[in-house]
């Protein structure tokens, strides 16, 4: 009963398969939590942050911080592009690589040349592979980010904005809707859009103390890395839910394959004794 054995081989396999799947399932499920927590901690702070930034780039001052100007021609712009480190989560990393790969295209062809920044293992293997021009990446992040790990790449892009390099930046990452959503979300760092709440229409401006030039540069700088940062976060909440779910649907798959392939080796089992006890029957019959 050879096929027998063989069958029986491989549903041993799928059901250690299985046991892997289930406990990749069960470990995103309790890091998800943390990661949600962590991710809703810091959203208010950005959105603030966000809100007076806005603001400030429609306030009435003497000085222009150059992060707040928009630049009439654009020759060159930078992503900073979030991924994950680790696979198996689905089509999580696939589907935002397969959205940039198409806002490249259509600036490539009006012309525009593009530099990028990576954050993420999945990310950097990626675009290495493709050889776009990679100006900086950081990876092996972990589960709890720090921003101390992130301000080197920020700011490769921020000097590449001042010197004149880059017209425009964004940040690109897998926004947290749900367990089960995940949504490629792609916005402009710079320069700052304008708020998108009401401001009022008469000529306005903050207090600076000591002056404008020191506040803005510290605060928008804050500011842009308190972003990326959340970013960061988002993805990694992202992250544990499309593992877990892909995890759970990689383990349903591998029961109904067991169930599959036990009622396969049923019938084959019923076929070898069926097989047995025609020839014993024959075999006395001849006699």
């Amino acid at each position: 009963m050879a096929g027998g054995r063989e069958i029986k081989t491989k549903i041993k396999s799928v059901q250690n398969t299985r046991k892997v799947t289930r406990a990749l399932e069960m470990v995103s499920a309790s890091k998800i939590r943390k990661a949600q927590e962590r991710m809703r901690t810091s959203r208010p702070y950005t959105h603030a942050m966000k809100q007076v930034i806005g603001h400030l780039a429609q306030a009435n001052t003497d000085y222009q911080h150059p992060f707040l100007v928009e630049r009439e021609e654009v020759t060159r712009v930078g992503y900073i592009v979030i991924s994950s480190d680790r696979g198996l989560a689905g089509g999580l990393n696939n589907n935002l690589f397969r959205k940039l790969l198409g806002e490249i295209r259509q600036f490539n062809e009006q012309g525009v040349e593009v530099d990028m920044v990576t954050i993420g293992q999945k990310a950097s293997a990626f675009f290495r592979r493709i050889k776009v021009n990679m100006v900086g990446s950081v990876s092996h992040l972990g589960d709890l980010p720090r921003l101390d790990d992130l301000v080197g790449v920020i700011k490769v892009m921020l000097d590449a904005y001042t010197e004149g390099k880059v017209d425009r930046v964004f940040v690109v990452y897998n926004h947290f809707v749900n367990t089960m959503a995940q949504k490629a979300t792609f916005e402009q760092l710079l320069p700052l859009p304008p708020s998108r709440t009401g401001v009022p229409s008469h000529d306005w401006d903050y207090l600076y103390e000591p002056d404008p030039a020191a506040v803005l540069d510290h605060v928008i700088t804050r500011y842009i890395e308190s972003l990326v940062y959340q970013a960061v976060l988002e993805n990694v909440a992202s992250e544990h839910a499309a593992r877990m779910v892909a995890m759970k649907a990689a383990s349903d798959n591998a029961s109904k394959l067991i169930d599959t392939l036990q009622l396969v080796y049923n019938k084959a089992r019923q076929a070898a004794i069926t097989q047995e006890i025609s020839e014993i029957v024959g075999g006395a019959a001849a006699v």
